[in-house]
């Protein structure tokens, strides 16, 4: 710190006098030194300032420029409501198909809320709502508007018109509050899969969104996980082979005048769910409300492929074929007595039709013989037969990631009876669900190794339990190829594709008791290419009948059969399956049996 000038110094001014100088001389100087001094200080203080505010600029402009830099780095995202001191989450993952197609997202909109206390004339107000929404009443917009009330919601979601022609009512207590909704911009496509959503919990600004059904439901915590970031939920499911499937099962349905048809398309390597469909179906985007009375399956909201089990008749046979064959206790060349009616505690188990006194494993299959499917399953045995069926998963309910998979559990004795073990060895006295039979199907025909369905994309196969060995897997795969070329499926031939399968024609139970005699569940359960077994496709068709050839016909080889026929036609190049050279003389008569 600088040590101030004194003006006058007595020293200097008493030199002075003895020289003859004047002495008012020497406090003009010291004046000028000091203003000088201070002027000095003052330009240093200005310029360190000066700096200061320079570093200041300099700073802000490094800030805005990293900031740019990064953002012109990144990817474009729509940007998101985000409400201090609100602990309300609205955003939520997208769902696509396995070519990343979208299947769920979500949609920026409003939402329509009052507050009664600034409205000017209510009255109109309530009026002007009314004609807006037709489903608002007047009269109780009215009682609502002079009941005290602060704060009101009149609707969850408004269209962009709807909000103009509210805007242009000019009432300041009609507000709108922003937030995401659920779309689904494939309509009811796939709708029993996605399950749908609704609003939870609610702040002006913002909506919870919640899964109610479906993968929606089932994966509901990591949709709405803010760590997820832009990530989608990525299915197993094709967009376009899912539209061909609901498009042929919904004709085919009209066609054989059913109440209701599932179908499944699943991969029997990876177990991957390519398509599933249950019909009749809904818009996830105005889900209907749920039956509070009466037969929950006759709601489109039921899912017949998971949640519905049924008995599925003949298409069980082949798993207790497969099973003897893998014990050593049968050939496909093995002669069964096939001689009825076989009668077993009181009860006769016959044929559809006499096929003779015996036949070989592969003729009880190709012609669907009851009575020497029983044969066999008394082979087996109770215990083993239990076993087995078991380890194929049908005795428990399946894995896929839907929360409806836990309603489907399958049905069957609580006392298991060698009549049981008969019955049950042609689908009679058990009961699964389609998707039970594809999962079962996949493991028979796949090498023999457990396989269980997903709705979410693998790159690889399941490493599964082995139940039955390739080489009777191969054999299995051969038989249910004749069932399609010499038996009850002659109508599921598809041209250029070796298709497979088994039909099952089951009575449907009376819930007074027995079996109605007119009402049948028909189901064709599908392999394709038999000689390389690649997916497996259930149809089920809920009491279908048709006329054909002047006869009311209503079993699967006329209702089921050709429908999952013309959907594998449709899907299979689809799936990148070209067709396979077919030999012109079986083409012209696959032809000439088509027309």
């Amino acid at each position: 710190m600088s040590r101030r000038i004194a003006l006058r110094p007595l020293a200097r001014i008493l030199e002075a006098r003895q020289k003859g100088e004047n002495p008012d001389e020497i406090e003009r100087e010291n004046l000028a030194r000091r203003h000088e001094q201070a002027r000095d200080k003052m330009r240093q203080r200005a310029e360190s300032r000066l700096l200061m505010l320079a570093i200041c600029f300099f700073a802000a402009f490094l800030t805005v420029g990293a900031k740019m830099t990064m953002l012109a780095g990144s990817d474009p995202e729509e940007p998101h409501i985000s409400v201090a001191g609100s602990s309300v989450l609205g955003a939520r993952a997208d769902i696509v198909d396995r070519q990343g197609r979208v299947l769920a997202t979500n949609l920026v909109t409003n939402a329509l809320y009052v507050q009664p206390q600034d409205l000017i004339d209510p009255e109109a107000a309530a009026a002007g709502l009314a004609e807006i929404f037709p489903d608002l009443d007047e009269d109780w917009l009215i009682r609502r508007f002079t009941s005290g009330s602060t704060f009101a919601w009149l609707r969850g979601s408004i269209s962009p018109e709807q909000q103009q022609r509210v805007h242009d009512l000019g009432e300041p207590g009609l507000l709108f509050g922003p937030r995401d909704m659920r779309l689904y911009p494939n309509g009811a496509l796939a709708a029993h899969v996605l399950g749908g959503a609704r609003f939870g919990e609610q702040a002006v600004n913002a909506a919870e969104i919640l899964g109610v059904a479906g993968v929606e439901a089932y994966f509901d915590a990591e949709l709405r996980d803010p760590a997820r970031g832009a990530e989608p939920l990525q299915l197993s499911l094709d967009l376009t082979v899912q539209s061909a499937v609901e498009e042929v099962l919904a004709g085919g349905m009209t066609l054989m005048n059913a109440a209701g048809a599932a179908a499944v398309l699943m991969d029997v390597n990876t177990g991957e769910v390519i398509s599933l469909a249950s019909l009749p179906d809904f818009d996830p985007n105005a889900r209907p409300r749920p039956l509070l009375e009466g037969d929950q399956s006759e709601s489109p909201l039921f899912n017949r492929a998971v949640q519905g089990v049924y008995e599925l008749g003949s298409t069980f046979k082949i798993f207790p074929v497969a099973q003897a064959l893998d014990l050593g206790l049968v050939t496909p060349q093995t002669m069964i007595n096939t001689q009825g009616p076989l009668r077993m505690a009181g009860f006769a188990i016959s044929d559809y039709d006499d096929y003779g006194p015996s036949n070989s494993v592969t003729d009880v299959i190709v012609y669907s013989s009851n009575i020497g499917t029983a044969r066999i399953a008394e082979m087996i045995g109770t215990e083993r037969q239990q076993s087995f069926l078991g380890e194929l998963g049908l005795m428990e309910p399946t894995s896929i990631e839907m929360i409806e998979s836990r309603a489907g559990r399958p049905l069957y004795p609580h006392r298991w009876t060698d009549l049981s073990t008969a019955t049950i060895s042609y689908g009679h006295g058990i009961s699964v669900s389609p998707l039970h039979l594809a999962a079962a199907y996949s493991t028979i025909v796949n090498g023999g190794t457990r396989v269980e369905p997903t709705l979410l994309r693998r790159d690889s196969p399941q490493e599964g339990e082995r139940i039955i060995s390739e080489e009777v897997s191969a054999q299995a795969a051969h038989m249910l190829r004749q069932v399609v070329t010499d038996g009850t499926a002659s109508m599921g031939e598809v041209a250029g594709y070796e298709v497979g399968g088994k039909t099952g024609s089951a009575d449907k139970p009376n819930p007074e008791g027995g079996y109605y005699v007119d009402r049948l569940i028909s189901t064709f359960a599908s392999v394709f290419p038999a000689n390389d077994p690649q997916y497996v496709l259930i149809v089920t068709l809920d009491e279908p009948s048709v006329m054909m050839l002047g006869e009311e016909r209503r079993t699967a080889g006329w209702t089921a059969v050709p429908v999952a026929a013309e959907i594998i036609r449709r899907v299979a190049p689809l799936l990148g399956m070209p067709p396979q050279a077919v030999d012109p003389e079986v083409a012209y008569q696959l032809t000439s049996a088509s027309e």
